[in-house]
């Protein structure tokens, strides 16, 4: 039984007229009446009384048109189905991100996809940073928002937003309230630091202090960047933290813009480079060879997205 069969007869049984379904359905009526009769034939039963004046369904054509139409309507839906997966409308698209994402301006965008998007099923993990790269790799993740911005032959990255990194002080500190700072004037700072070992990040950051000409004493290590900021608010130490994440506790944690400049009289001792410019920017990895139309479409729409933020 073939799927033009079905078709040829279920437009038949709507015309109930030879001449009409052939016009309807691009065929010359030979051809038509030539499948039908093979239809039947492969049915063991007339599904038309014919005469010369009519055409009837028969009671076995009756039978069989509603599940001729259920053919044919699960074909469409498979069609449909099909093509906007094809197009990115359908789909799912599972991302790695931090605890602390959900703070800054990601979340903004999860509702506008949704809006935009409401058939793809998105899926957001919450995993150590350290373990991004190797999870886009083995294909559990499709995306990762990250702070860091790896790029190799398995991987590709892209900026989303920019995000400077500030010094973090308790009330009172003895460098709180000034407009910036150097790195190294940090040096005899005790720190709250992201772990080592779950943060490229912190590593950024630890290094930055090395080069700088001192290793940062660290009094603690957390997992996320609002824990860093509640243990600085108690007065445990100082941190280096991203300013957007900052401002969430603006109220009992001062901050400073931290300055690098080539010479000071803070700078690193003779023979020690100076540390770069510390940022905490933001941005979206993937598979390179991903080609899933939901992942593309998602990373897409939020390249679109963030390229509409304010620097």
């Amino acid at each position: 039984m073939e799927l033009r069969q079905i078709r040829y007869f279920s437009v038949l049984a709507e015309e109930l007229s030879f001449t009409r379904a052939a016009r309807r359905l691009h065929v010359s009526q030979p051809p038509l009446s030539f499948q039908i009769a093979s239809l039947e034939a492969e049915l063991g039963a007339r599904l038309f009384d014919r005469t010369s004046r009519s055409v009837a369904l028969s009671a076995a054509g009756q039978a069989f048109l509603p599940h001729a139409q259920a053919v044919l309507a699960r074909l469409d839906e498979a069609r449909s189905h099909v093509a906007r997966v094809a197009s990115g409308l359908q789909g799912r698209v599972q991302v790695g991100l931090a605890g602390s994402h959900f703070l800054g301006p990601f979340p903004q965008f999860i509702q506008q996809f949704r809006r935009q998007r409401p058939e793809v099923e998105l899926v957001l993990h919450e995993m150590k940073p350290s373990a991004h790269v190797q999870a886009l790799c083995d294909g559990r993740l499709d995306l990762s928002i990250s702070r860091n911005p790896l790029s190799d032959a398995q991987v590709s990255a892209a900026l989303l937003w920019r995000d400077p990194v500030v010094a973090a002080f308790p009330p009172g500190h003895r460098l709180a309230g000034r407009g910036q700072i150097s790195l190294a004037q940090l040096h005899d700072e005790d720190f709250v630091f992201l772990r080592l070992d779950s943060s490229p990040f912190a590593i950024r950051l630890f290094d930055a202090c090395v080069q700088t000409g001192f290793a940062p004493r660290i009094v603690q290590q957390v997992v996320e960047i609002p824990a860093v900021l509640n243990l600085v608010a108690a007065g445990l130490g100082v941190a280096l933290v991203p300013a957007s994440l900052a401002m969430l506790r603006a109220d009992s944690v001062c901050t400073s813009k931290l300055v690098f400049p080539a010479a000071s009289r803070d700078a690193p001792r003779a023979g020690k480079a100076s540390a770069p410019a510390l940022n905490g920017d933001v941005y979206v990895l993937w598979r390179s060879e991903n080609t899933v139309p939901a992942v593309a479409a998602f990373k897409k729409l939020l390249l679109d997205w963030a390229g509409g933020l304010p620097l």
